[in-house]
């Protein structure tokens, strides 16, 4: 039996320079500079274009430098209504970064958001490189955030995330009965995690970055296409229900050939029934109007629960 529901969407992350800067090793290069303003000033008009084609409204998550550096084309995108999510700001690394700099950046991007968003603060968030920090969920929750897209425990089903898992790394100078040890799960919170999947984004594959030896981006995108398609039927086939949360940016799903491969793709999945094309924000409300969080966990500040939840 088919799905009866499934809740499929775009995240883009518009990471352009900042991804330069904070991730890639372009830095101090001007033909890598080049490649973030062409994300900004071509990608995104080009992807705008693609998302009205098919009436999908999307949820772009916008570094903070991505929005000081390009606001006619990040207006088009607040314009067009599609949600508007957290990114860092110049896409640094979030383990590299201590709490009080975690902070300082989600204080200000934050704000930056809400501003441009005429007051509406963001929901959800991606941390850089999916890098999430174990101080990183308290401080979302503080800030109210109801979703991350960050983690990977699972690649079809939202759940709720834990605030810090422990675990006793191997020492091979020491005794094996000091290293001989389980995981510990941390405690539970009301932040919905809305997978992310190194196997449904592409970057990884059709991007060349000089300083990452296994991203050569030369993988045909009809190979891209193929992995998503048999992903998709599979969980088509064995889940009654699942999300299917895609990750894309302009930087390279601006380009032709990918800009192809995802009009096939799109009409390829509305050939099947009972698929809803979402922003990750009612992908994060749909599980949680459907599953309650565990007694006294943390959840986002100010958040009021549904009054129609559907408990599991």
């Amino acid at each position: 039996m088919p799905a009866k529901q499934v809740l499929i969407g775009f995240g883009v992350d518009v990471d352009a320079v900042a991804g330069w800067l904070g991730s890639y090793g372009g830095e101090d290069s001007p033909l890598d500079i080049s490649r973030g303003m062409y994300a900004g000033e071509v990608g995104v008009l080009r992807l705008l274009k693609l998302l009205k084609k098919y009436s999908i409204q999307a949820t772009w998550f916008i570094p903070g430098h991505s929005l000081e550096t390009f606001p006619e084309q990040m207006k088009m995108v607040r314009d067009a209504g599609h949600e508007i999510g957290l990114h860092g700001y110049s896409h640094e690394n979030p383990s590299a970064l201590s709490a009080e700099q975690q902070k300082d950046v989600l204080d200000y991007t934050y704000k930056l958001l809400t501003d441009f968003n005429h007051g509406i603060p963001p929901k959800g968030s991606v941390a850089p490189w999916w890098e999430a920090t174990k101080e990183g969920i308290s401080l979302l929750l503080d800030k109210g955030i109801e979703y991350d897209h960050s983690s990977m425990a699972h690649d079809s089903q939202a759940y709720y995330m834990r605030d810090a898992d422990s675990w006793t790394k191997i020492n091979y100078k020491a005794k094996a009965e000091t290293w001989m040890k389980p995981l510990v799960r941390g405690n539970e919170t009301g932040l919905v995690c809305i997978p992310g999947n190194w196997y449904l984004e592409d970057m990884t594959p059709m991007m060349f970055i000089k300083a990452s030896p296994n991203s050569h981006g030369w993988v045909n995108s009809r190979d891209v296409e193929q992995l998503w398609k048999d992903t998709f039927t599979y969980c088509y086939r064995e889940e009654e229900e699942f999300i299917f949360p895609l990750s894309i940016h302009p930087d390279v799903s601006g380009h032709p050939h990918v800009l192809l491969m995802l009009e096939r793709f799109i009409e390829w999945v509305n050939t099947h029934d009972n698929v809803r094309w979402v922003p990750m924000i009612e992908m994060a409300r749909d599980f949680r109007r459907k599953n309650k969080p565990a007694q006294g966990a943390k959840m986002p500040f100010g958040y009021r629960e549904p009054e129609n939840s559907e408990p599991s």
